[in-house]
């Protein structure tokens, strides 16, 4: 009880925050100012909306590290929901179980795994991981070698994530960022590791880029202060040693964990590659409203706060992009079940992301969570609500896009870029589209439907000046 209530409290303040930011900042950035926004790019430099699950919560605490899925159960995720990408988690205790030396068998399953998405066209993401610190304190991540707790206590607390706040996993934080400096070494072997992950994965065409740290904890040293001091140089630090080996995959990073899922500012700034061209670092949030992560349901007061936190998200998290000069890519957010309104979250945050043009990783494929698959792994009734119409990837600069679920109309507009080649190319669900899409375009074009992947892809003529409009209805 009294956890959930200085959850509650927290709540509050979070409600507060972020009515008196929606008040002050006005509007999120519409991209037509200075800055334009900025997408993952593909090697034909067509811009890439990623949709797909996080794989798998489960690979955080089994014995070797890896998750549930068999080769056939990506095969069933692509033809149930029409995914196209994978938050594919991985551990640091599993990469370098004692220091220095790192586990080159594992790395070795975790690539068996890829080719199983890469044989169904994904895009794989490698997230690094970790909660509650490691597994000295229940969670999972950092190894028993690379965690200090000071001989302070830990005990677990409810809701679990209020265990972050015990003294002990507090200072095992504070010894990683440097906080204390008893263990520099803490976040040098860390970086190493990834070093060892980028050098095992650079030419593996499958793996689109690396998230640096699952939702980074401050421990004694919260909110700006951390985000533009350890957790910036921590960020620079590793960005610079991985492209030591790897100059192409690109590397996302990832506010602090609770306040920006709630629609709190972030204060990273813009990070440097130094890789030659264009910089490939994206912001990676996630999206979890206080109401819905306190397990509440989608409806009544809870459904007008968690409107407002959203608001406020989109509004922060685009400040925060702009601010970095990097796409953006929803790393992790979910519906409650069993709530009888769930339907009208997962609708109503991918109206937002269609809105914010960014993709997203749903968490996640375990089975039995009630949202995307049953305790047996079969679809639920849910299933078919997160596979929504969408565009893959856009043969030039998105200017919009978005599916209206009620007229089912996905309409795509973009404008032509210099050097972008390929083809538009739209997923159209088989529930939604069973005979594939009918076409209105301002201009010509070619199609190619393929009824197996339910992939629909436009050829267009550059258009000199002005946008390419799409529109796309059940035939």
């Amino acid at each position: 009880m009294a956890g959930r209530l200085r959850r509650w409290l927290v709540g509050l303040v979070v409600i507060a925050c972020a009515a008196g930011l929606l008040a002050a900042v006005g509007p999120a950035s519409t991209g037509s100012g200075p800055w334009q926004e900025r997408f993952i790019t593909d090697a034909q430099g067509r811009a890439l909306i990623l949709y797909g699950l996080n794989t798998s919560a489960g690979a955080m605490t089994s014995a070797d590290g890896m998750p549930w899925i068999t080769q056939s159960d990506v095969g069933k995720e692509n033809r149930e929901l029409g995914t196209d990408f994978v938050r594919y988690l991985i551990c640091w205790q599993q990469i370098e179980p004692e220091p220095g030396r790192f586990d080159q068998a594992y790395l070795a399953r975790v690539a068996q795994r890829v080719s199983w998405y890469q044989q169904q066209g994904y895009h794989v993401l490698l997230d690094m991981q970790q909660n509650m610190y490691g597994s000295q304190f229940g969670g999972s991540g950092a190894p028993p070698w690379a965690t200090d707790s000071g001989g302070l206590p830990v005990k677990a607390q409810q809701p679990w994530d209020l265990t972050y706040t015990q003294p002990g996993v507090v200072h095992a934080f504070d010894e990683f960022w440097g906080t204390r400096t008893d263990h520099p070494e803490y976040q040098q072997q860390y970086i190493a590791a990834w070093t060892k992950v980028a050098a095992y994965f650079a030419k593996n065409d499958a793996v689109i880029g690396y998230d640096l740290m699952g939702q980074p904890w401050g421990g004694s040293l919260q909110g700006p202060a951390f985000e533009s001091g350890p957790l910036a140089r921590f960020y620079q630090r590793a960005i610079t040693a991985i492209r030591t080996v790897d100059s192409s995959h690109w590397l996302f990073v990832e506010p602090e964990a609770a306040t920006t899922d709630w629609g709190l500012p972030g204060a990273l700034p813009k990070l440097d590659d130094p890789r030659t061209g264009p910089a490939r670092i994206g912001y990676a949030p996630q999206l979890y409203p206080e109401p819905l992560d306190s397990e509440g349901s989608y409806t009544g007061s809870n459904s007008f706060v968690t409107d407002r936190e959203l608001a406020s998200w989109e509004i922060q998290v685009e400040r925060t992009a702009q601010r970095m000069d990097a796409p953006v890519l929803l790393g992790s957010w979910s519906a409650n079940a069993p709530d009888p309104y769930a339907h009208l979250y997962i609708d109503k945050v991918q109206q937002l992301v269609d809105q914010m043009m960014i993709g997203e990783a749903y968490w996640s494929s375990d089975p039995g969570s009630g949202v995307v698959w049953d305790a047996k792994g079969a679809p639920t009734e849910l299933t078919p609500v997160l596979g929504t119409a969408y565009p893959r990837a856009i043969a030039g600069q998105p200017v919009a896009f978005g599916y209206d679920k009620s007229t089912l109309d996905l309409n795509v507009q973009w404008t032509d870029l210099p050097g972008v080649t390929g083809t538009t190319d739209l997923y159209l669900p088989p529930t939604d589209f069973p005979n594939g899409g009918k076409i209105t375009l301002n201009s010509s074009c070619t199609t190619k439907w393929n009824p197996t992947t339910h992939v629909l892809s436009v050829t267009v003529p550059k258009l000199p000046h002005g946008v390419h409009d799409l529109d796309v209805v059940p035939a």
